[in-house]
């Protein structure tokens, strides 16, 4: 792997860890609604993609056709990230999504080309273990069943992206097309399920950030990464997000770090490991 190579994940885990902490704070004191959270983050991103797009190929050509697929997945992980951290702490709602992130791109894989050998399968069950010992009710850590549920879908919604993303030959075109699709599926979700919004200046400036930096350009490195790294290679990169989103909150949210939490993240991210861990050069 390149030093450039190198340089850029590192930027993006960066900036994916960084959504996280910028949702939970733009929620927690109701600085702004999910549903309008969620629509200016992708709308700021629709317009940083569309602005970078531009000078890059001296034209906007977005598809009517392609990439629905991939904006519904976007939309779907978007909306249903937003609403989980109405009651998730920042690490503890990055620890749910990405554990179902990676047990997504697992199933995947086996799905399509490898057998379930007694690696994978003590792997998933390990990381299993930690999401059942995280989610369990126990004294003194309380944790919503539905926001966690809201971010699970998330997480799948997340890794079909991821997977999808694989076939990506354009990553620019394709993530602002992505970006500017998925604004279709937020005003039909507004026409259907959305009866109040709440919009502060603090709420949209961190929705500016969330979507204008953080999501556009990690999103479309990510995209330009995924062809240069293997799908198994981005399960394992992914695994540095929650503890870096556990951080992160611990210091700028005043976020607790529980025994529970810090016992099912090791239990997960260990599992996922065992389970996607080959011995490559890549």
């Amino acid at each position: 792997m390149n030093f450039k190579l190198l340089i850029l994940i590192c930027l993006t885990l960066f900036f994916f860890s960084t959504s996280s902490v910028l949702a939970r704070a733009a929620l927690i004191n109701n600085s702004i609604d999910p549903y309008s959270f969620t629509f200016f983050r992708l709308f700021f991103g629709a317009l940083t993609l569309l602005v970078i797009l531009y000078f890059k190929e001296k034209k906007i050509n977005l598809s009517l056709t392609k990439n629905w697929d991939t904006s519904f997945m976007l939309f779907a992980y978007a909306i249903c990230f937003s609403y989980a951290y109405i009651n998730l702490d920042a690490g503890l709602g990055a620890l749910i999504l990405f554990a179902i992130v990676q047990l997504t791109i697992i199933i995947a894989a086996l799905i399509k080309k490898e057998h379930i050998d007694l690696k994978k399968a003590l792997g998933i069950t390990i990381a299993f273990a930690g999401l059942v010992y995280l989610l369990y009710p126990s004294e003194g850590f309380e944790i919503s069943i539905y926001h966690s549920f809201l971010m699970m879908i998330s997480g799948v919604a997340w890794g079909l992206y991821t997977l999808f993303g694989k076939k990506s030959a354009n990553a620019t075109l394709n993530t602002t097309d992505n970006f500017t699709k998925s604004l279709l599926f937020l005003l039909i979700f507004f026409t259907f399920f959305v009866d109040n919004i709440n919009i502060s200046t603090y709420g949209l400036t961190l929705a500016f950030i969330s979507g204008g930096i953080t999501s556009a350009i990690g999103y479309l490195l990510w995209y330009y990464l995924l062809p240069n790294i293997k799908i198994v290679t981005s399960g394992i990169l992914q695994l540095l997000i929650p503890p870096l989103a556990i951080f992160l909150g611990v210091i700028f949210l005043n976020e607790k770090l529980t025994s529970t939490l810090v016992i099912s993240t090791i239990l997960i991210l260990l599992g996922i490991y065992i389970s996607i861990y080959k011995k490559s050069s890549n």
